[in-house]
C-alpha cells in the first residue's frame, strides 16, 4: 500500500499515465464532491478523481452528508450525467440486516459492485442460494 499526502499534487495517481482500474472515494464530503463536480482540482484527492474522469475509468462517490441540499443534489446529478457512480450510503432492509456490520458489509458491496469486484458480504435478491 502506498500513502500519498493530500497536497501531493504531484504523486503518480495524479496522472492519467498511471494504471489502475477505478477510485472509490468512501466517505465523500460535499465540499469533494462540489469540486469534482467543478473541475477544480486543488488537491491530491480531487485531481486523481479528475484524472478518472478524463480518462474514462470508473469513479465511485459515496457521499456522507444528509439531509441533502438542491446544490448537493444538483452536484451529484451533474457527476452521475458524466458517468460518475453515486453510491449513498444508505442501508438496505429487503436483506434482513441483524448487524451493523451488515449493514456496513451492505455498503461496501454495493461500492465493490461498483467497481466489479465480486463478493459475497451481502445476500442478493432472488439467490436461490442464500
Amino acid at each position: 500500500m502506498t500513502y500519498h499526502p493530500l497536497g501531493d499534487i504531484g504523486a503518480s495517481i495524479a496522472s492519467g499515465s498511471f494504471r489502475c482500474e477505478g477510485m472509490a472515494i468512501v466517505p465523500c464530503s460535499m465540499g469533494s464532491l462540489s469540486a469534482i463536480a467543478s473541475g477544480a482540482s486543488t488537491n491530491l484527492l480531487t485531481r486523481a478523481a479528475d484524472v478518472m474522469l478524463k480518462e474514462g475509468r470508473p469513479l465511485l462517490l459515496v457521499p456522507r452528508e444528509t439531509p441533502l441540499s438542491a446544490i448537493h443534489l444538483e452536484n451529484m446529478l451533474k457527476l452521475s450525467r458524466l458517468g460518475v457512480r453515486i453510491i449513498p450510503a444508505m442501508p438496505a432492509f429487503y436483506n434482513g440486516p441483524q448487524t451493523l456490520d451488515d449493514v456496513v458489509d451492505f455498503i461496501v458491496g454495493k461500492t465493490m459492485d461498483g467497481m466489479g469486484i465480486e463478493h459475497n458480504l451481502y445476500r442478493r435478491w432472488g439467490d436461490p442460494n442464500e
